[in-house]
């Protein structure tokens, strides 16, 4: 991917180079000051929600939303211990309230908890990368903090567009893997 990215650099310099040489630096500058300045709000936003997630810790709430949402990821990931549906849960509620990357230490502990065997991948495991995938949330607070910052009219207009987009992509990601799961047990 790494190699991908280079070529795609190094063409649109040549090709910036040859349109319009006078500004090649310019820009060069300039998209490197904006990369900076998201990468300053990113680290700011994840901070924010990663000391959402260690209070939620702190105080037991986590505790309360694992238990709430037990049955429905138990039905799902059938076979798992407790510290994995933990996990599991804690990481789609971050996901959920829309907390981006900083729900991927969560999911990172759910998958080495679901690895009993370093060679190979189960089939909860595929499930639940796809589930992440599907972007699940109900609130996508990280999008709207980074639309304010960047000064959109209505920062949270996409809150109906992102409901109905997480709703569909995670029921066909879900319908998808257990229809695969078939599949390969026929085989």
């Amino acid at each position: 991917m790494n190699i991908v990215f280079i070529i795609l650099i190094i063409s649109s310099i040549i090709g910036l180079t040859i349109i319009n040489p006078e500004s090649v630096l310019t820009t060069l500058i300039s998209g490197t000051t904006s990369a900076i300045n998201l990468s300053f709000t990113l680290v700011a936003i994840y901070a924010i929600w990663l000391s959402v997630i260690k209070i939620m810790s702190e105080i037991g709430l986590n505790r309360i939303i694992y238990k709430l949402f037990k049955p429905i990821v138990k039905r799902l990931f059938k076979g798992e211990n407790e510290l994995t549906y933990e996990y599991i849960t804690l990481n789609f509620s971050a996901n959920i309230l829309g907390m981006g990357g900083a729900a991927t230490p969560l999911g990172i502990k759910a998958i080495e908890s679901m690895n009993k065997n370093d060679a190979s991948i189960s089939d909860n495991m595929i499930l639940f990368a796809v589930i992440n995938a599907s972007s699940i949330q109900l609130l996508p607070t990280t999008i709207i903090s980074l639309r304010s910052t960047f000064n959109s009219q209505n920062a949270s207009n996409i809150i109906l567009p992102s409901i109905l987009s997480t709703c569909i992509t995670t029921i066909v990601g879900i319908a998808l893997c257990y229809i695969f799961r078939r599949f390969k047990k026929k085989t």
